[in-house]
C-alpha cells in the first residue's frame, strides 16, 4: 500500500545491532577507562624510570604496554591521554552546537536581513581554509587545551547552522506551525516548543561524528604542535613524541594511534547507527 513504510529485514536489523554493540564497547570501553584514570594511574602516567626505557610490549607484567623512551609506562599515558582528546572531542562539539543551533533557528525562522547576514558570514567562514586558519589562530593566541575548544567551537558552528537553517525553513509554514501563529502562540515559544524538538535527530547524529572528527583534528594539531602543551598527555603528542622511534620502538607510537583509530569507530558506527534509527529512509528495506 502506498505510503506505508517498509519493514527491515531481519539481516539489516542484526547489522544495526551489531553497529550499535560494537559502538558501545569501543567507545564505552574508552571511556571508562579514561573516566577511572585517576584510579588506575594515581601518577597520572608521568612516573619516568631512565633503568625501564624501551621495554617492549608484552614483556614486563608491571609495563604490559611497554615504556616510552623517558620510562613512563605507555598504558598508562594513553589511558590518561584519552581524558585530553575526549575532552575536547566533546566539549567543542558541545559548544558548536549551541551556537549553531540558535543562529541556524534565528535566520530560519526570521528570515529577511538576519538571515543574509548570518548566512552570508557562515559562507565567507566555510571558504576559509582550515588548516592555514588553525595555523594562524594558534600561533598568535598560543597553544592550550582552552584554545584548542574556542577554535573547533568557531570553525564548526557553520556546520550545524546550515543544517538547523535548512531543517527550519521545512518547517516553519508547516500546518502545525500555522495553527500555533493562529492562536497566538508566541515566536520564541514556537522556536523552541514546536521547531527545536523536530530538528534534534539531525544534530544528534552530527554531534556523534564530529566528536569522532574533533578527535582527529585534536590529535592532528597537537601532532604539530599546535594543539595541547606537550608536557600534558594527549594522543596526538605521543605520536608526535614517538615518530623518531618508529623504527626502534614502534610501541611508543602505535598503541595512542591504536587508542584514537578504535575510538574514532566506535563514534563513527555509533553515528551510523543513530542515523537509521531517527532516519526513516535508512529505515526502509533493501
Amino acid at each position: 500500500m502506498a505510503g506505508t513504510q517498509a519493514v527491515p529485514s531481519p539481516s539489516r536489523r542484526r547489522f544495526r545491532s551489531l553497529e550499535f554493540a560494537l559502538g558501545v564497547i569501543l567507545t564505552g570501553g574508552m571511556c571508562l577507562a579514561v573516566l577511572f584514570s585517576s584510579v588506575l594511574f594515581p601518577d597520572g602516567g608521568e612516573s619516568m624510570d631512565l633503568m625501564a626505557r624501551l621495554i617492549p610490549p608484552f614483556q614486563n607484567p608491571a609495563h604490559i604496554l611497554g615504556t616510552d623512551p623517558l620510562g613512563r609506562d605507555v598504558l598508562a599515558r594513553v589511558i590518561v591521554g584519552g581524558k585530553i582528546s575526549l575532552t575536547v572531542g566533546i566539549l567543542s562539539v558541545l559548544g558548536a552546537v549551541v551556537v549553531g543551533t540558535l543562529v541556524g533557528l534565528i535566520a530560519g525562522y526570521y528570515r529577511g536581513i538576519a538571515e543574509v547576514l548570518l548566512m552570508r558570514f557562515a559562507d565567507i567562514q566555510l571558504a576559509l581554509p582550515f588548516i592555514l586558519i588553525a595555523i594562524m589562530f594558534l600561533a598568535i593566541l598560543g597553544t592550550g587545551v582552552d584554545k584548542v575548544i574556542f577554535f573547533m567551537i568557531v570553525a564548526q558552528w557553520v556546520q550545524y547552522a546550515r543544517l538547523v537553517r535548512g531543517s527550519v525553513l521545512a518547517l516553519r509554514d508547516r500546518e502545525f506551525i500555522l495553527s500555533a501563529r493562529a492562536i497566538g502562540v508566541g515566536n520564541r515559544r514556537i522556536i523552541f516548543t514546536h521547531i527545536l524538538p523536530n530538528v534534534l535527530g539531525p544534530i544528534v547524529i552530527l554531534m556523534t561524528l564530529n566528536v569522532a572528527n574533533n578527535i582527529l583534528l585534536e590529535s592532528s594539531l597537537t601532532f604539530l604542535g599546535l594543539g595541547v602543551d606537550p608536557l600534558i598527555p594527549s594522543w596526538g603528542g605521543m605520536l608526535a613524541d614517538g615518530r623518531t622511534y618508529l623504527q626502534s620502538a614502534w610501541w611508543v607510537s602505535v598503541f595512542p594511534g591504536l587508542a584514537i583509530m578504535f575510538t574514532v569507530l566506535g563514534l563513527n558506527l555509533l553515528g551510523d547507527w543513530l542515523r537509521d534509527l531517527l532516519d526513516p529512509t535508512g529505515q526502509t528495506s533493501k
